[in-house]
């Protein structure tokens, strides 16, 4: 029996000059493909610092903080969790959408006041789930501009990232975004509802899956809503995410 020649790939040359990756890149907990652009800042800016807005998702928890990359390594600026929302009357769906814009605007409030700014930039003050942005005014210090770290989430439309980022803009900082990445947005007819939008916020949505679940499966709404019948949620409460 005639065996073929088979080229060895992987010989000693090839192991003599392989480079392992990145220790996070081998755990896959970072892009470091997005995270150099969110870093670098411009040369001819020299040692400002270029800050992030990072917006990270757990089972039971939102993360929200403010950084800047240093060469020992990032250096948080602020941060906010939906952990600490029972104590601003929020007391469940700890990890929906209006959870995490209810974070994203608390982290935005929380860091204008460590600077000074919380009464120059004050925001959205009523919520309407449109578009809103945060400009320097004159005479005044500029408007504190960060980008959004999304981290390994995917930015598809109605992502809860975007929520935390909604909720910072409208808390008084600036933030380069569109509405396309909302709820509330029509690819096909590229127009922006709004309202739809502010439901979410709001958290109706989840009010109205509450109400349809209990006339449809009432052992399936205390099955999934058992921590709100606990703490006497109801659906009629309507805007319970956002207080």
């Amino acid at each position: 029996m005639l065996l073929g020649f088979v080229k060895v790939v992987k010989n000693k040359a090839y192991f003599k000059r392989y480079q392992v990756k990145f220790r996070r890149r081998r755990e896959g907990k970072t892009d470091y493909f997005a995270r150099k652009r969110l870093v670098i800042q411009d040369k001819n800016k020299y040692n400002t610092p270029k800050y992030r807005i990072i917006v990270r998702f757990s089972n039971r928890d939102i993360c929200c903080q403010i950084a800047y990359a240093k060469i020992e390594g990032d250096q948080i600026v602020a941060a906010a969790y939906s952990h600490e929302l029972p104590k601003y009357g929020i007391t469940v769906g700890l990890t929906n959408y209006a959870a995490a814009y209810c974070t994203g605007l608390l982290l935005a409030r929380r860091l204008l006041n460590k600077f000074g700014l919380d009464q120059v930039y004050e925001g959205q003050v009523e919520v309407t789930g449109d578009e809103f942005n945060v400009e320097s005014l004159d005479g005044q210090p500029g408007a504190f501009t960060c980008y959004l770290d999304a981290g390994l989430a995917r930015t598809t439309t109605g992502n809860k990232v975007f929520g935390a980022l909604k909720g910072a803009v409208d808390g008084g900082l600036a933030i380069p975004h569109s509405i396309k990445r909302f709820p509330g947005y029509d690819v096909e007819s590229k127009e922006f509802n709004a309202e739809l939008h502010r439901k979410h916020i709001m958290g109706m949505n989840v009010s109205d899956y509450m109400s349809y679940l209990m006339e449809e499966d009432e052992d399936a709404y205390k099955r999934q809503f058992s921590r709100f019948i606990k703490n006497g949620v109801a659906p009629d409460m309507g805007r319970f995410s956002a207080s």
